[in-house]
């Protein structure tokens, strides 16, 4: 839906909100250089107390303005969904003790094994890009009675899986916005030139439009990361489960 109503666009309407900075930086960790095994992977930690939402100014082109907001939904979408995987990846963490500040699949799993080898073998699978924890008895005879713990397990990584996946797919589908944005600029300017009613008006709207496409760069260069990160996760996760070639 459009997140904003551009009415009449007047020249005197308060500008405050506009004034504000649309999109903070994301501190990235200077570590993160790709995959060199499933041991080595690292996820930046997500801070709850930040808000770095995209919010993009009005330009009074209808068609534009929906567009502006489209990127904008998705990113935030995107945004929700890598925190959500960071946040399950750190829950895992805290609930078996590991390095909560090293983030490691990989680490968790093992503990998680180790902790329940005497009663139940468990280990990472991978369907497609789900992965999960599976988790049978030692013994076929033994009681199948999963202890909560281990459901909790199962359920945080079931629900990381879940969240990396959309990181991707959503950062793919604000690709493809973003570059059409790119692509139109000269386009975008002469719609809005010619929809301003006044100079003045029309300095302010193109301003708007500058401010956006600033925007639309960050926003493109986070959600490659935030991108990048999902796809380490995924990988690591069929390192684990086998499944990497």
């Amino acid at each position: 839906m459009l997140a904003f109503l551009c009415c009449c666009c007047s020249s005197r309407e308060n500008s405050l909100n506009e004034r504000q900075p649309l999109l903070q930086p994301v501190p990235t960790d200077p570590n993160a250089g790709g995959i060199e095994s499933a041991r080595r992977t690292r996820v930046a930690q997500a801070d709850p107390a930040r808000s770095d939402k995209l919010l993009m100014r009005r330009v009074c082109v209808p068609e534009l303005d929906q567009r502006f907001s489209d990127v904008s939904d998705t990113f935030n979408e995107q945004q929700r969904r890598y925190r959500s995987m960071v946040q399950h990846i750190t829950n895992l963490c805290e609930r078996f003790g590991c390095d909560k500040d090293r983030v490691e699949l990989s680490e968790c799993v093992e503990t998680i094994r180790l902790e329940h080898q005497n009663k139940h073998v468990v280990s990472v699978k991978m369907k497609g890009y789900d992965f999960f924890l599976s988790v049978a008895p030692v013994e076929q005879e033994a009681d199948n009675e999963i202890p909560p713990n281990l459901q909790l397990a199962e359920e945080e990584l079931r629900n990381t899986s879940e969240n990396a996946k959309a990181t991707i797919s959503k950062g793919t589908v604000l690709q493809e916005l973003i570059s059409w944005l790119l692509r139109s600029k000269d386009q975008m300017s002469k719609q809005v030139k010619e929809i301003a009613v006044s100079y003045q008006e029309q300095r302010r709207l193109l301003e708007n439009l500058e401010e956006n496409m600033k925007e639309v760069r960050r926003a493109k260069e986070m959600s490659l990361k935030y991108r990048q990160k999902a796809g380490e996760v995924l990988t690591e996760a069929a390192q684990l489960s086998g499944s990497y070639q």
